[in-house]
């Protein structure tokens, strides 16, 4: 049985449904990681509270932590229902995941590699985990480092990308495969910006570790 951790972003993440509970009926164990960027973005504007990214990692300020959680809380709850009883909802603060916080940030964490047990325990009760980025601390993590850190740590064999993009484009062209020494390098050039940043560095971690790292339609490979 192939162990598998599938990032769904916020504005995909209830038609992820059907995808997730395909891998599962083709007898993968599979680990969801979600974001709420989306939904974040718009009660943070709603409150009038700052939005700022750097570097694709969002600025998080004690009240907009407050927003992250209520709309991972939303995120989560939907998705779960979607998914229906294989589902069990998991917020990392609460379950053990680990992170090393980044002050400049504010309340945000880069996580690192772990195995938090209500995982591992969904998983051998058949179930499928259903993980809010959230860190102790609790610190914000972006969903994408998280699904890298949980792939590692529980020793994934792939880490699949389901979003709102096709795949990666290079020269306005979507390539079918990128391997992680040039992804590393583009990324420290700065010639990607936004939500592909994270998504890419995270899926060029898990390549460089062994994992089968998949962002849409391109394989990021070793």
């Amino acid at each position: 049985m192939t162990r598998l951790v599938v990032k769904v972003g916020g504005a995909v993440a209830a038609e992820s449904a059907g995808r997730i509970l395909g891998l599962c009926e083709d007898g993968h164990e599979v680990v969801v990681v979600h974001g709420a960027g989306p939904q974040i973005t718009e009660e943070m504007l709603r409150r009038g509270i700052p939005v700022e990214f750097v570097g694709g990692r969002r600025r998080t300020s004690r009240p907009a932590l407050d927003v992250v959680r209520a709309s991972l809380h939303e995120v989560n709850a939907r998705l779960c229902a979607t998914l229906g009883p294989v589902a069990v909802p998991v917020f990392g603060d609460a379950a053990g995941l680990l992170a090393v916080p980044v002050p400049p940030l504010g309340c945000v964490g880069d996580p690192l590699p772990c195995r938090p047990k209500p995982i591992l325990a969904a998983l051998a009760a058949g179930s499928v985990p259903v993980v809010a980025p959230l860190a102790v601390g609790p610190l914000n993590v972006n969903a994408d480092d998280a699904a890298a850190a949980l792939a590692l740590g529980l020793g994934a064999r792939r880490l699949v990308f389901l979003t709102d993009v096709p795949g990666l484009y290079v020269d306005d062209e979507m390539v079918e495969s990128i391997d992680a020494g040039r992804a590393n390098r583009m990324l420290d050039a700065g010639l990607f910006d936004g939500g592909i940043v994270p998504k890419l560095r995270a899926a060029a971690l898990a390549a460089g570790s062994g994992i089968s790292a998949q962002i849409g339609g391109t394989a990021v490979i070793a």
